[in-house]
């Protein structure tokens, strides 16, 4: 009974890096659809999404019958709470991913990026790639330097977020309305996006060192 309870929590584990992989390939998608305007490629990342809802819902559905039906306790019991997180928070970077896209594709066949800024939401998309990647890497090997960098990567894209919002507050912006709209909801989804990754690294962390001291989750803590 224990080998098989073993082999269903490192499932759930295979599934995370498998998950993680799936939002990694959308934000790289997405972003590339964005600085583009490639409403193919857009359109695939949307149509994506399903697969990663999918994975959460499977994921949280075996998560709740091994609680039910096994009733583990101290690590193991960690293992699968944090998997029920884990999982949440990477369909929400899905979501956010797909978000991105959906701007795409609203505005196409004119690019969203207004003229200025191209260069900011480059390294948005560049910070949100590397965050993504080192995610999934994070989830296989469990490299807690790999945290420590999703952080930075995120306080990167919080950064890049404040830089938007000094654009359009300045002098100088002259752009429509439904640009600074754009604006504001991509710099969002971006922000946000780091926001999950930090969540799940944090959830690593503690997995590994059973310390809470760094637990507390920024996903949760801010509106999505």
């Amino acid at each position: 009974m224990r080998d098989i309870f073993d082999a269903e929590l490192k499932q759930l584990g295979e599934d995370l890096v498998a998950m993680s992989g799936r939002v990694e390939q959308a934000v790289t998608s997405a972003g590339q659809a964005l600085l583009t305007a490639d409403l193919r490629l857009a359109e695939s990342v949307i149509a994506d999404d399903l697969a990663i809802d999918a994975l959460e819902r499977d994921l949280d559905e075996r998560c709740v019958r091994l609680l039910a039906q096994q009733q583990p306790v101290a690590t193991d019991l960690r293992v699968v709470v944090s998997a029920l997180r884990m999982s949440a928070s990477l369909e929400r970077m899905g979501d956010l991913a797909r978000h991105v896209a959906q701007v795409t594709r609203l505005r196409y066949p004119r690019g969203a990026v207004p003229e200025g800024l191209e260069g900011t939401f480059t390294q948005m998309q560049d910070a949100a790639v590397r965050v993504a990647r080192r995610t999934t890497t994070l989830l296989e090997t469990r490299d807690l330097a790999l945290a420590e960098s999703i952080e930075q990567d995120d306080d990167l894209l919080d950064a890049l977020h404040s830089d938007t919002f000094s654009a359009m507050l300045s002098g100088e912006w002259r752009r429509p309305a439904q640009e600074t709209v754009d604006v504001t909801l991509l710099g969002r989804y971006y922000e946000r996006f780091g926001d999950h990754a930090v969540s799940v690294a944090r959830r690593v962390v503690y997995l590994v060192t059973g310390d809470t001291a760094h637990a507390l989750d920024p996903a949760a803590v801010r509106s999505v």
